[in-house]
C-alpha cells in the first residue's frame, strides 16, 4: 500500500505531506481508533492523538495530532511490528527479538512485574530475556509473545483464564505456557477481547480464555482455564488465525474460512445470527479460494481476500448487521477496517512506500501490452502481444542471447511463438514489466515449465507460490508429480506435507492412481518414514 491509502484514517489528515511521505510503517488505536504510532524511513518512532490514558509513550498525557517522537524508542533497532489493547496498553516487537510495553496496566499487562502505568516504552525482561520473540498479541487487557522456539509466553488480565495458566488470578510478567502445549511448536497466535488462539507447526488449532459466545471453539459456551485442542478442525490444516472481539476465524491450506464463536452482528457469515460453538466453515462459492482473512478484537467486523484479490467483508459495518461475505470496492484488508468498523483500528500494522518510489514500476506496467510505445510484437498463436526489445534483455537472460546481432530475431518486429498458450506467455511477459504473476493457479503449471525452460528461478519460485494457493486433494497429486518433474523442490515438499495431511482422501482421487511407478514408491516410502502408517 502506498500513503494515499491514509486518507481512509482520519487523524492522518493534519499532518503535513512532507512528513507522512516519509512514513514507512503506521499502526492505528485506541478505543475510538484516535492513536497511531508511525516509524518513519530512518527509524524514528513518533506518535500522534489522544494521550489521555498515555499510551502515546512519549513520557506524558499530552494529546497531539501533530507527530511527537517516543524517545525510548528510538536507537533501540528496527521495529517489526506493534500490538495493542483496548486498555490501551502497546506492545512493541524488535526485529531482535525483544520486546517493549507501555500504556495502561492496571491489570498488569505491561509485564513488568507492577501494576503501575508505563508513560514511556519499557524493555521487558521476566522470563523473555535472552528469548527471540518473533511474534506478538494482545486482547483487551491480556498479552502473548511467540518465540523463535515456538515457546507461547502470556500475562496480564486473567479473569476468564487468558494467560493459560489453569488460575484465575492476573499475571504480572511473562509465563510460559505448558498446559497442552509442551510438546507442540506454536507458529500463529491471535487475541480476542478475552480469549486467545493458537496454531501449530502441523495446523492444529488450540484456544483458551473467556468463551461465552463459543469463541474457543471447543464444543462449550464455559471459560477454558488451560489450552484446549479445537477438536472440530480436525483433518483441516490451518494456516492463520483470527480474533474478532468474540467470534475466531480460521484460514485453511486450502483456501477455506472456518468460523465460531458470536454471530451477533453476522460476524461469522452465517444468515441465522447464532453464536457457535464449533468451527463451521464458511461456503462462500463467490469469494473462491481465500487468500487471506482479518478481524479485531476491537471490533465485530471480518474481512478476507478472495480469488483475484477480491476484498470481502460481513458483520457489524458502519452499524448494519452484514451476515454473508459482500463484495467491497476496496484495495486493501486495511481499508475494510478503515471505512466500515465501528472502531476503525487497524488488525495489524500497515507497511507503506511512497507513491513517488513507484512511479518507475507503474511506468512500466502501463508500458506493457501498449502498441502505441511498442518496438516488439509477440504473436502467440495468433493473437499479439506488444513488448519493448530494451526491457526483455534488461530483465530475462533468454531474451539477451535472443536479440545479439548475430541472431534473426533481433532484426524481426514481429516473432511468431506457438510453445505456449497466449495467457501463459502474456503472463510471462507482463511478470517482466511488474515481478508479479498475474494467472490463476490451474495456469501456473504452464508458466513453471516455462519458467524452468527459460532457466528463470525466480519466476519459479513466484510460480510456485500461486500453484500453492491453488492446491486442493483432488489435484494435489498431479501437483507433487509435476513439482518433481520440473526440479521445484519447495513446492514438491509443500505438496507432500498437504497430501500426507489428508492422505485417506488423497490415495483416492484419480490423480493418484495416475502417477507412475517411480513416483508412486517415493511417495509411499517418505510418507512411511513421516509416520503415515503408524497403527
Amino acid at each position: 500500500m502506498s500513503t494515499s491509502d491514509l486518507k481512509h484514517w482520519p487523524i492522518f489528515s493534519l499532518i503535513d505531506q512532507k512528513f507522512i511521505s516519509q512514513i514507512h510503517m503506521v499502526v492505528v488505536y485506541g478505543n475510538l481508533g484516535n492513536e497511531s504510532l508511525m516509524v518513519t524511513k530512518d527509524g524514528t518512532v513518533y506518535a500522534i492523538g489522544n494521550n489521555t490514558s498515555r499510551c502515546l509513550g512519549t513520557g506524558d498525557s499530552l494529546s497531539s495530532l501533530h507527530p511527537r517522537k517516543v524517545e525510548a524508542l528510538c536507537g533501540k533497532g528496527p521495529i517489526k511490528t506493534f500490538a495493542f489493547g483496548i486498555g490501551p496498553h502497546v506492545l512493541a516487537l524488535m526485529v531482535n527479538g525483544e520486546v517493549y510495553s507501555w500504556g495502561f496496566n492496571a491489570y498488569c499487562q505491561l509485564g513488568n512485574g507492577t501494576t503501575n502505568e508505563g508513560l514511556t516504552p519499557s524493555l521487558i525482561t521476566t522470563n523473555l530475556s535472552g528469548k527471540i520473540v518473533v511474534d506478538i498479541a494482545c486482547g483487551s487487557h491480556h498479552s502473548l509473545a511467540l518465540t523463535d522456539k515456538g515457546e507461547l509466553y502470556a500475562w496480564g488480565y486473567n479473569n476468564y483464564g487468558q494467560v493459560g495458566s489453569g488460575l484465575n488470578s492476573n499475571q504480572s510478567t511473562p509465563r510460559k505456557i505448558n498446559s497442552n502445549l509442551s510438546e507442540r511448536k506454536i507458529v500463529s497466535i491471535a487475541c480476542g477481547q478475552l480469549s486467545c488462539m493458537a496454531v501449530t507447526e502441523n495446523g492444529e488449532v488450540y484456544g483458551w480464555g473467556g468463551n461465552a459466545a463459543g469463541q474457543i471453539g471447543n464444543g462449550t459456551f464455559t471459560n477454558q482455564l488451560t489450552p484446549c485442542k479445537v477438536i472440530g478442525l480436525m483433518g483441516v490444516v490451518i494456516e492463520k488465525i483470527v480474533c474478532g472481539y468474540s467470534h475466531t476465524l480460521a484460514l485453511s491450506d486450502g483456501g477455506v474460512i472456518y468460523g465460531w464463536g458470536s454471530n451477533t452482528y453476522g460476524e461469522l457469515g452465517f444468515d441465522n445470527k447464532t453464536n457457535i460453538c464449533t468451527p463451521t466453515k464458511l461456503s462462500a462459492s463467490k469469494m473462491g479460494m481465500v487468500s487471506d482473512i482479518a478481524a479485531s478484537h476491537c471490533n465485530h467486523i471480518s474481512a478476507a481476500v478472495g480469488a483475484g484479490g477480491k476484498i470481502f467483508m460481513w458483520g457489524q459495518c458502519l452499524g448494519i448487521s452484514i451476515t454473508e461475505p459482500t463484495l467491497t470496492s476496496l484495495s486493501h484488508l486495511h481499508n475494510v477496517l478503515a471505512c466500515y468498523a465501528s472502531c476503525s483500528v487497524m488488525h495489524c500494522p500497515l507497511i507503506l512506500h511512497a507513491e513517488e518510489e513507484i512511479s518507475v514500476m507503474d511506468c512500466l506496467r502501463e508500458a506493457f501490452n501498449d502498441p502505441a510505445l511498442s518496438d516488439l510484437v509477440f504473436e502467440v498463436r495468433g493473437e499479439p502481444i506488444y513488448v519493448h526489445k530494451a526491457v526483455l534483455k534488461i530483465r530475462c537472460q533468454y531474451f539477451r542471447t535472443m536479440f545479439q546481432e548475430h541472431w534473426t530475431e533481433n532484426s524481426e518486429r514481429i516473432i511468431k511463438h506457438d510453445d505456449y498458450s497466449y495467457e501463459v506467455y502474456k503472463a510471462f511477459l507482463k511478470y517482466l514489466y511488474t515481478d508479479k504473476v498475474d494467472l490463476s493457479p490451474e495456469n501456473a503449471l504452464e508458466l513453471l515449465n516455462l519458467a524452468n525452460a527459460y532457466i528463470e528461478p525466480q519466476l519459479k519460485r513466484r510460480c510456485v507460490e500461486v500453484i500453492k494457493q491453488g492446491i486442493t486433494i483432488s489435484n494435489v497429486a498431479l501437483l507433487y508429480s509435476t513439482a518433481i518433474e520440473y526440479d521445484a523442490q519447495e513446492l514438491e515438499e509443500f505438496c507432500f506435507k498437504f497430501a500426507l495431511s489428508h492422505m485417506t482422501a488423497v490415495i483416492q482421487t484419480p490423480d493418484f492412481a495416475k502417477l507412475d511407478d517411480k513416483t508412486f514408491k517415493t511417495f509411499i516410502i517418505k510418507a512411511a518414514k513421516a509416520g503415515a502408517f503408524k497403527t
